[in-house]
Formats: structure tokens, sequence, C-alpha cells
């Protein structure tokens, strides 16, 4: 068996039982759960387990027929801990605990910190050893960590992998395997000028309609794709693209799986006691009791746990405001406040400030991301000041509301909803935001991206490049969900892959070029990356023709040299010889337009006030018109 250690590096010992009811065991995956061992001259797999109400617990397996005599653990401290060493047990063998109840119920329970699980419907946990892997991302990882994420490029994929791509192998599903999505993954991001990608529902889950956010693996990638080693296989290959990897990462809830974290003892281990504070009602899961060391615990290590054993780059944290207010989803009387009277889970800030902190500190290649929708202050920044949640990143789901708003208006009453293309630069810089047209926009019936633009086809995908041209233009890092870049029409479904044959037809592949053409120059300028969250980085040149509805702006590079022009046509109106303000004098090259064999190459400045500039350019602006135009100069 690869990877063997000393007994002391992988047996509990009463520091690792203090460190955890401390909460400050960041590397307890390493002595909790099944671990390949040797005890005495014997080879075998030694378990452990937090289990603080059991009354009795014992360790069921391949391993001993399921036949739990014998096979009863022993408590390691008054904590709750209990371990056994279990001679010959080995990889690949099946297991769960069978525990034993205050009220003498026998529940089977797959274990919290397995490093693998059966692939569903079945539910037991699976013993594998994660050592021995041979990973070749060590200059990957020694760049990413003198890197300044703040002001690196930022381009983010977002892929549900089991949809991304089917095959045809005779399965209901189609899974194809990490190592196979890995190939053809890389290739294609790295193809479309994406630097990242972010992977939804990996985490083993039960239920493919959760799309992974409802865990009951939070220590197992998903068994859908393969195994362990093919999921480190997956982020190596794409670190060997010089790709990041970004995982979903769920601490808010978790579903009430009989096998899973819910009731694990026969007690309310893992949630809230209290149903006002340990239910989401909207959501039918149990939300963690992040007043418990034990349970912080086994959430800090575990978002460490795939930063350290599986090399990702980063987490991107779902439903963090459920997390943030005591009364997310629950009606007056039905939430308890803190103790201040309000509103706020002081324990589940705490919690977010102590894994932020540590995880920048341990890991610092990596980046945190949250999806938090509401104006919580100081979500992004230092995790060290004291009122700051400490991420790295937040999604700017205020941006995307307003923006994907104004893009389905007809262009006629786009002029009586100017602000909305304009609010955002009002907070742009309050938090180190990703613009984000993520999964959640293009299902339960909110239409696919070209199916939310109005007019005619040929409108439709006139619109769409013209929204990710003032998204790319737009301060702050980029995501965008697997399949809006070529337009699909469909909603997304985990069900099915997506409609590649669409490529097929002249105008998708032609959306496709687009979106590439817009993530290579986010990556090629480095004025939309470098000063994203510098407020000397935007400078609006006419932020209020409401009445022609263009937006015309300057995204400034720090250098002097290579910054970018953007003039944008919200409407089907050809305007010639459009005047707009610039801040030299000289020559401007076109770099990005939406029908660029038609538009001119070069623009020359003429003498003449406008925008409150000296000089200005004439622009001929197409109909839903893309112009973006590159110059030099001190401005």
């Amino acid at each position: 068996m690869a990877g063997k250690k000393a007994e002391n590096e992988i047996f509990m010992t009463d520091v690792d039982a203090y460190l955890l009811g401390q909460g400050t065991h960041y590397e307890i995956y390493n002595k909790m759960g099944a671990h390949v061992a040797e005890k005495d001259g014997e080879k075998g797999v030694y378990f452990a387990v937090w289990a603080p109400a059991a009354k009795e617990i014992y360790v069921v397996g391949d391993f001993n027929e399921w036949k739990a005599y014998g096979y009863d653990m022993k408590p390691v401290s008054d904590g709750g801990l209990y371990d056994l060493f279990v001679p010959g047990a080995q990889p690949g063998q099946l297991y769960k605990y069978l525990i034993v109840t205050q009220s003498g119920e026998a529940i089977y329970k797959a274990d919290p910190y397995a490093n693998a699980a059966q692939m569903r419907p079945e539910t037991a946990s699976k013993i594998v050893d994660l050592e021995g892997f041979q990973w070749s991302d060590a200059a990957w990882i020694k760049e990413k960590k003198s890197e300044v994420h703040e002001k690196a490029p930022f381009s983010i994929y977002e892929c549900h992998i089991g949809s991304w791509k089917k095959q045809e192998d005779g399965t209901e599903d189609g899974y194809m395997n990490y190592r196979d999505i890995a190939e053809d993954l890389a290739d294609y991001v790295t193809e479309m000028g994406y630097t990242h990608v972010e992977l939804m529902g990996i985490a083993e889950y039960p239920f493919d309609g959760s799309w992974g956010y409802q865990v009951t693996g939070y220590y197992a990638p998903t068994a859908r794709y393969g195994e362990p080693e093919d999921f480190m296989y997956f982020v190596d290959h794409l670190h060997s693209k010089e790709i990041g990897v970004i995982l979903d990462w769920v601490p808010a809830h978790f579903p009430k799986d009989a096998h899973g974290l819910a009731n694990f003892d026969g007690s309310c281990a893992y949630e809230y006691a209290d149903p006002r504070k340990g239910e989401h009602p909207d959501w039918g899961t149990k939300v963690f009791d992040y007043g418990k060391n034990e349970v912080s615990n086994f959430l800090i290590a575990n978002g460490l746990f795939w930063m350290d054993k599986y090399h990702v780059d980063g987490l991107r944290v779902d439903a963090v405001a459920s997390m943030l207010y005591l009364d997310y989803g629950r009606t007056e009387g039905n939430w308890v406040p803190n103790k201040y009277g309000g509103n706020g889970n002081l324990e589940a800030i705490s919690f977010l400030k102590h894994f932020n902190s540590v995880a920048h500190k341990r890991f610092p290649q990596a980046v945190t991301i949250a999806e938090e929708s509401t104006a919580w202050p100081l979500v992004t920044g230092d995790p060290d000041n004291g009122e700051c949640l400490g991420f790295t990143f937040k999604w700017n789901m205020g941006w995307m509301h307003d923006f994907l708003e104004y893009m389905k208006l007809d262009p006629y009453f786009r002029k009586f909803n100017h602000g909305k293309m304009t609010f955002s630069l009002m907070y742009a810089y309050s938090e180190n935001f990703v613009l984000v047209l993520s999964h959640d926009e293009v299902v339960h019936l909110k239409c696919s991206m070209l199916g939310k633009m109005p007019g005619d086809k040929d409108e439709k995908f006139a619109n769409l490049k013209l929204a990710y041209a003032y998204m790319c233009g737009h301060p702050g890092k980029k995501l965008l969900f697997m399949g809006q870049e070529f337009a699909q029409w469909n909603e997304w479904s985990e069900k099915r892959a997506l409609d590649w044959y669409l490529l097929e037809d002249e105008t998708h592949k032609e959306m496709q070029e687009f979106t590439k053409k817009c993530m290579n120059l986010y990556k090629d300028y480095p004025c939309l990356y470098e000063t994203d969250y510098n407020r000397d980085g935007f400078r609006w040149i006419n932020a209020s023709d409401k009445e022609n509805s263009v937006f015309s702006f300057v995204r400034v590079s720090p250098t002097g040299k290579k910054h970018l022009l953007f003039v944008l046509n919200f409407t089907p109106v050809e305007r010639d010889q459009f005047r707009v303000g610039v801040p030299i004098k000289g020559k401007l090259k076109l770099v990005l337009g939406n029908d660029e064999k038609n538009q001119k190459k070069t623009l020359s400045t003429v003498v003449g006030d406008c925008d409150g500039y000296e000089n200005s350019v004439l622009i001929d602006l197409l109909p839903f018109g893309v112009s973006v135009y590159e110059f030099n100069g001190e401005i």
C-alpha cells in the first residue's frame, strides 16, 4: 500500500483531540476518517470519527462482512472522539459506521471524513489512499503564491462537468472520467482564452438535481466521474495548461439524507438543535452549528483539504448570505436574534473570518470567493482586519441583476433605464468584485442568455455580443457559465450535454469567436485587470447619453500604454461620424468590433471640444455597435 506513515502520524493523540476541541486542528483530515496504516507489524486501516452523543459505535464493512461484533470503536477522549484499527482492511473496501444512539436505535452512517464514496444511489464510504500521486505542478503553485490576485487576470469558465459533454457509452448518465474531461476541457478553455475553470458539484452528493449544493461527502470527490486519483490528474493537467481550478464549496447547509450528517449520532451533532436556526425552510436542509468548535473545525479543515490534497486554486463559497443572516428565508417569529438583538449570525461571521485568515496564510496561492447577494459590508479584504470577512473576491450580484434587466429591454425603452448600466460604477470599488453570468441565470424558466436578448435572431446575437463587450470593459474579474460563450438557445439542464451541434451554425460559431476575442482582449491588456479595484483604472467619457443609449469610457493602463476606449451603442440605430471626446491627441487602433471588416482600423483625433476634452474622434457606430480602440499616452 502506498504512502505508509509512522503510527504517530496517523493515530489520534491527546494533542489532536485537544486541538479539535479548540477548533484549530487544521489538518484533522489526516487523522479522521479512514487511513491506511500499520500497527504492531500488521497492515490495515485506522478509523476515527466524532460522535459526541453516541452510546456505542462500530465500524462495519467489506472487511468484516458488515458484522459489528468485535469492531466496536473506543473513545479517544471525553469529547466524543472514537477510533479503531482494523487489521487486514485495505483500499477499495466499503464501510459505514453503525451508531447506537442513546435511545438504543441503530443507525448506519457514511463517514463524514471519507475520502471516497460509492456511486449514487448507493451510500457507503470507500477506503482509499490519497498518497502516492505524482504531482507535476510545483512551478505553477510557486508562481501563484507570489501572485497579487487582485491585480491578476481572472476570466472564469463555470462548468458542470457532468453535462459539459457526455459520451455514448450505453449508460444512462454518459459521464466522462475526470481524466478524459481534463484533456478536452483544458484544450477548450485554453483555446477560448479563459484563465480558470470553476467546477460545480465536486464534493460527493446524492441527488443530481441539487447540482452538488447538497453535500454528503465533504472530503470525497464525487464518484460520478471517477476515483480521487483521477481528480488529482484533472487538476494537475489543467495546471500544466496554466488553467486554475476553483471549486464550489458549501459550508452553509447540508441535506437530511439518512446516511449523511443530519442527526449523525442520534443528536444534532453537526446542526443547530433549535430548528429556528438549524433548518433552512426554503431548501429543506440543515444548517451547520458554527458555534461548536468541532463543527467549525470540520469545515475549515475541509476547505484547506481541497487546497492541500488536490491543489485547487480557490473556493467559491456558496450562499454566504444565508450564513450571515439569522432571518434569511425565515418569517417574523421564526428566527432567533443574536445576543445583541440583531439578525447577524455572530458564529457564522466568526467562522468565515477564521477560515479566510487561515486559508490565506497556509495557501496563499489560492483565492476565496463569496457568493453574497446583499450589501453586507467588507466581505473582501484583509481577513485580519477585525471588521472584514476576508474573502479575496465577491460575486457582484447587483451588477448582474441591473445589467440583465437592461439587456432584456426592447432598445426603445433602454433610454428610460440608462441608470441600470451606470449605477454599478457607484459602488464598483467597495469590494473586490467578480462580474458573474452564472448557471443561476440560465435555469428555472429564466431563459438562456441568448433567449433573454430582445429582437429577431440577428438582433439577439448582436445584443449578446454587445453585452459581453460591456462586461469585458467593466471593472471586475469575469465569469461566464458554460454554453453562454456560443449562445446556447436552451436553458441548461444537468441531464443533458451542451448543444455543441449549434457550432455547425455560422452565427453560433461567430458568437463563440467573439467571446474568444473578448477573453483574449481581457488577458492581453493589463488595463482590464490590473486596475480592477483602483478608481484611477476607469474613466467615463460619457455616462449620460441616454437619448442615444451610447456608453463611452476608458480603461486606463497604469503604464500609460495600451489604454482602451470603449464606445458601445445599445440601439439598432446606425450613427455615422459619432463624436466622442478622447483624453489624448494622436491615433487609435481598433482591437475589438462587432463587424471588424467594415469598421475603421485606425482613427485620428481631431480638434474639437467634446465630452470635456479638447480632442475627439469620429466613429461610425453600427447598430448595436461595439467599438474598442487602443491608444497610448499620459491621460
